[in-house]
């Protein structure tokens, strides 16, 4: 893994500093400790830094040139395939100086343009530079498993893997995006393509970028697809299919000149990983779980049972957090306001996985391909429920209900679940992802933030996705909306910037395209049968993991915020939210604040994620928007 950078003037005759490169890479220090490079030619600048992973020696060095010096290129990313490529570009004819995925990017894009994207299998994020067609070309990996940030000025085009990176280029307006806010406070992240900050954007993920001396093009390349069903299979026939295919996907991922290991939850996406790796390895794969003193988010019973069926060399890591230093921390590495509160865990595990290993295999993925979270059997749920009230006065009732006693009364809470069922599918959907509604907004903002978002509804992020999913069932929709916003917007985001926060590169077999493709043809009783999620791969994998893993309901990487609120963190928020420095902001009205805090701290109702949502985000605006002019 890697942190690029670079720049182009628009004006030819105006030369890019190199000592701004070398400062916005210095800046991304942590996601490339082992080597540092910057290349300016006039008008164009390109930087790097480098997690040395193939090829340790010098030849890898970046930016990277072909023969005459007539492409450069700075790369973030693994191609799993670049063996084979290589090979096939040699006997075109190509010479190769290196034994690097990174050359083979610059040969295959001589061979084949833009199209190069196609035969690319891996996660990455790359900018080359073309001196023949005078333009700088930019992709970002079909999932957005890898980062690829940028902003436009009068007169320049400068990208960075971080917004931090970028926050070190003057040119850069810092600006504070609200209506980015305002969906941040919904999803608790900002999705693409916005950020945080109005002149700062991101690369949507599977697609590249041109920028040209005229003017700049943007363009989708890959999108997945759930029509392709093909004729239907028995479960064997499924069966032999995926474990061809994600056996090939957890291969791949092997080859490394450096020591590598596996995350192992306990859940069924990392046992199967593990269980995978077991089987092609000689020596014993080397696992890595954490866990919480509190018992209520601890999985590492699992894990063990996992470890010791398949005889790794397993290490535990029980963490006891001072929350109170370490948030703030963790929410400077994001860049960007940032709430999974799984960040916590993810960020403590990449800590102390690092310090035995440099790259660890994953289960990220596979909730998403193959309808792991609760929310897709809420929605059937949902779904059969409105049927049936359709044929019963009950469907009536929301409206003669009378107004309850308060917003989080019984009557007012029935009022809002039949009111949630005659909404359109889309709309409900958002309901199970939002941490605050519109009806919670309109209570929480000042009148003055109110009028900077009054045309922009959150909901609308979600409602596009579900036109643009290429699908026909119900699930099926819903996991291309996932797949298109909750997996790189959240999970991928979580997971980049807690390992390369400890420099160190995390892979996952369940990201390989050809895992997701396949995932896209199986027919959506295959992921959800009945009301059970997941329910090819807990089928497929209750063969060969320990008894009860396959059947276990999906605990998730949590981490006990709820009590962390009341107790550690309770000063913080009480200090930090209502402080006179948080309300001058004029976002929220401050009433609304004591009395949702209150409720929270009395366990009158549970606010532990919104609070938290607004705790990062006070905490970021300290820690760089404050300080504009003296960014960390």
């Amino acid at each position: 893994m890697c942190g690029i950078c670079g720049k182009i003037y628009y004006d030819r005759q105006r030369p890019v500093d190199a000592a701004l490169l070398e400062h916005m890479a210095s800046r991304m220090h942590h996601r490339g400790p082992d080597d540092k490079g910057c290349w300016t030619d006039g008008s164009v600048g390109l930087g790097h830094s480098r997690l040395s992973i193939h090829d340790l020696s010098s030849a890898g060095h970046q930016p990277m040139t072909n023969e005459d010096g007539s492409i450069r290129i700075v790369f973030n990313g693994e191609i799993y395939n670049f063996e084979e490529l290589r090979n096939t570009l040699q006997q075109a004819g190509h010479v190769f100086s290196s034994r690097t995925d990174t050359e083979t990017i610059i040969h295959l894009y001589e061979e084949k343009g833009f199209d190069c994207l196609q035969d690319l299998k891996g996660m990455f994020a790359f900018a080359l530079w073309d001196a023949h067609k005078d333009l700088l070309f930019l992709a970002r990996d079909r999932i957005g498993k890898k980062p690829l940030v940028y902003a436009k000025t009068s007169d320049s085009f400068v990208f960075a893997s971080e917004i931090q990176a970028l926050l070190k280029d003057a040119d850069c307006g810092n600006e504070l995006d609200s209506e980015a806010m305002h969906h941040y406070l919904t999803y608790q992240y900002v999705p693409s393509p916005y950020s945080i900050f109005k002149s700062i954007r991101k690369v949507p993920p599977a697609h590249y970028v041109v920028v040209k001396r005229d003017g700049i093009t943007m363009q989708r390349y890959w999108q997945l697809s759930y029509k392709q069903k093909g004729n239907r299979c028995s479960f064997d026939e499924y069966r032999e299919r995926f474990g061809d295919i994600f056996n090939k996907a957890v291969a791949i991922r092997l080859k490394s000149d450096v020591p590598f290991g596996a995350f192992l939850s306990g859940g069924i996406d990392s046992s199967i990983v593990v269980a995978a790796m077991s089987d092609m390895l000689d020596a014993p794969v080397k696992t890595f779980s954490i866990g919480f003193a509190d018992e209520e988010y601890n999985e590492l019973p699992f894990a063990r049972s996992i470890a010791k069926q398949y005889a790794t060399e397993h290490r535990e890591f029980v963490v006891r957090p001072d929350i109170v230093e370490s948030l703030p921390r963790i929410v400077q590495y994001y860049g960007e306001p940032f709430a999974d509160s799984s960040a916590v865990p993810t960020f403590y595990l990449a800590q102390k996985t690092s310090e035995h290993v440099t790259v660890a295999l994953t289960g990220d993925g596979g909730d998403e391909g193959f309808a792991g979270y609760e929310r897709y059997s809420a929605m059937k749920r949902t779904a059969f429920l409105k049927r049936l009230l359709a044929c019963t006065p009950i469907a009536a009732l929301g409206k003669r209900l009378p107004n309850g006693a308060g917003r989080n009364s019984f009557i007012a809470r029935v009022k809002r679940f039949l009111r949630a069922l005659e909404q359109p599918p889309e709309q409900r959907y958002v309901r199970w992802l939002c941490h605050f509604d519109n009806d919670m907004k309109n209570s929480l903002y000042t009148t003055s933030f109110m009028s900077r978002i009054r045309e922009s509804d959150s909901v609308d992020f979600i409602v596009e996705l579900f036109k643009k999913a290429l699908a026909d069932s119900a699930l099926d929709r819903i996991l291309s909306v996932d797949t298109m916003s909750y997996l790189p917007e959240a999970l991928m985001v979580k997971t980049d910037i807690a390992t390369m926060a400890h420099s160190l590169e995390a892979r996952s077999p369940f990201l390989d395209h050809t895992v997701m493709e396949f995932a896209a043809t199986l027919p959506p009783e295959y992921k959800l049968r009945g009301f059970t999620t997941k329910y090819f791969l807990r089928r497929l994998s209750a063969d060969y993991l320990p008894a009860g893993i396959a059947d276990r309901k999906k605990m998730g990487f949590g981490v006990p915020i709820d009590r962390w609120l009341r107790t550690d963190l309770k000063e913080m928020v009480y200090d930090v939210l209502l402080d006179s420095r948080a309300i001058q902001r004029g976002y929220f009205n401050k009433k609304f604040l004591q009395e949702m805090i209150n409720e929270h701290m009395t366990k009158t109702y549970d606010h532990c994620y919104r609070i938290w949502n607004l705790l990062v985000l006070e905490l970021w605006h300290r820690i760089y928007y404050d300080n504009r002019s003296t960014h960390p």
